[in-house]
């Protein structure tokens, strides 16, 4: 009786491997399935487990090995001794199922190699920092951004002789390679980007960063790599990968999860960048546990359908809250001035204006907190992404603790409200807006 691939494999290498699932099916005569389609079974074998449709939540701390070599082999990855992590289940620290599932999942969306989850937003990006840089180097990043993520780098990474340098978001080429050029006479670690920036929606030119980063540290020799925080479009709207970024940083807490029910962050990008990050990873243990995993699987699923109907609506809103007399200027990626760098920036690099934007009303921080106050369907509540719309005032807020100065340079005035719009009605919205501005 001829053996099976299973027992092949376990007489040449000693190792007997875990039970594979069936082949993903990701194209039908010969045409690629959409992201869209792929959600609903990608990486998942109903036959491995018990013929349930949909994932199982597997609590448990840690997997049974079939041999001894098998553990040899899973701990030679989980260690960094060979490359690609763990070849089966080891710990909870290091991975799961769930955890497995989703990541194979993230990296459709992006055409990504590789994807890892984890615990939050900032424990992904603390955990992608940590990776990659060492005592005296610099982090070039652009600006603003999001005010934990410049806390980090500034207080505490500042703390252990890590620089930095930034450039605004809207910087040409020239600019960003200038800033570059001055860092270049040390180490630099990371170029690490967030587009659109929080809260002002200011885009990144990440074509222009690459060909930046190229020109100054040549094509041989260490090029630092290009990160970007694509939380606010993507990755419906926007998938920096295709422009020159190496890896792409989420808080999953907002449009990935979508319902304001869990916290989780994911890194996305090519195996060797994402071996680098699952190394530290598996060391700190920042990895999303199983259940925040199996909700976002179960998010995942309707992703285009919610992003798809947040845009429309806030097409809707922000074509209303444009002619109002109390609003100063609508941040949002649908009204940039023709010509400019920010449209031929939205032009190459976005495929939707998003769902998140700025409101700058007439007037100062009393203005603001009286229209916040007064919002009846929309929450107050920081955090974007959600079913529900939400509404917040940066400056007083989630950038409270960013120095006044560093703040009038960002634009992060007192007359600034982010809004995140939902799924609700949309004409229910306006009437909502509406009155809110009437108290104004």
């Amino acid at each position: 009786m001829a053996q099976d691939a299973n027992e092949t494999e376990a007489n040449l290498t000693g190792v007997e491997p875990r039970r594979r699932a069936k082949p993903d099916v990701d194209t039908i005569g010969g045409r690629p399935l959409k992201p869209a389609t792929r959600m609903m079974g990608h990486g998942y074998d109903p036959a491995l487990s018990e013929g349930a449709l949909k994932p199982p939540i597997f609590l448990t701390s840690t997997f049974v090995f079939p041999n001894a070599a098998a553990g040899k082999r899973h701990f030679e990855g989980v260690t960094g001794k060979r490359p690609g992590g763990a070849e089966g289940l080891v710990y909870s620290r290091f991975n799961g199922p769930n955890q497995e599932i989703l990541e194979d999942r993230l990296a459709i969306w992006e055409e990504a190699e590789d994807a890892l989850a984890f615990s939050s937003g900032m424990s992904a990006i603390a955990t992608l920092f940590l990776s990659m840089v060492r005592p005296g180097d610099t982090i070039v990043h652009s600006g603003p951004l999001y005010a934990a993520t410049e806390t980090l780098i500034a207080r505490v990474l500042g703390k252990f002789g890590i620089h930095w340098l930034d450039f605004p978001a809207g910087a040409t080429r020239e600019e960003i390679e200038a800033v570059l050029s001055k860092a270049a006479s040390g180490r630099v670690a990371l170029i690490y980007l967030e587009s659109p920036a929080n809260p002002t929606n200011a885009l990144v030119d990440v074509e222009a960063v690459a060909a930046a980063r190229d020109a100054v540290f040549g094509a041989s020799g260490e090029k630092p790599p290009i990160a970007i925080d694509n939380t606010f479009l993507g990755p419906l709207w926007q998938q920096p990968l295709r422009h020159g970024a190496d890896l792409v940083v989420y808080s999953l807490t907002k449009y990935a999860g979508g319902h304001s029910d869990l916290v989780a962050g994911g890194v996305l990008g090519s195996k060797e960048q994402i071996n680098t990050v699952r190394s530290m990873r598996n060391t700190i243990g920042t990895i999303c546990d199983p259940n925040t995993a199996w909700m976002l699987l179960r998010s995942l699923e309707t992703l285009e359908l919610r992003m798809s109907r947040a845009g429309e609506n806030a097409a809707k809103v922000c074509a209303y809250l444009r002619d109002h007399p109390k609003v100063e200027r609508v941040g949002y990626l649908g009204f940039l001035e023709e010509g400019s760098r920010q449209a031929d920036i939205y032009r190459r690099h976005c495929t939707g204006a998003g769902s998140t934007f700025s409101l700058i009303l007439r007037g100062g921080e009393a203005e603001a907190f009286r229209f916040l106050d007064a919002l009846t369907i929309a929450k107050l509540a920081v955090s974007l992404g959600g079913t529900e719309t939400l509404a917040s005032h940066p400056a007083a807020m989630t950038h409270l603790s960013v120095p006044q100065a560093r703040k009038d340079a960002l634009g992060i005035t007192d007359n600034l409200v982010r809004i995140s719009i939902g799924v609700e009605d949309a004409d229910d919205l306006i009437a909502d807006f509406d009155q809110a501005l009437a108290a104004v």
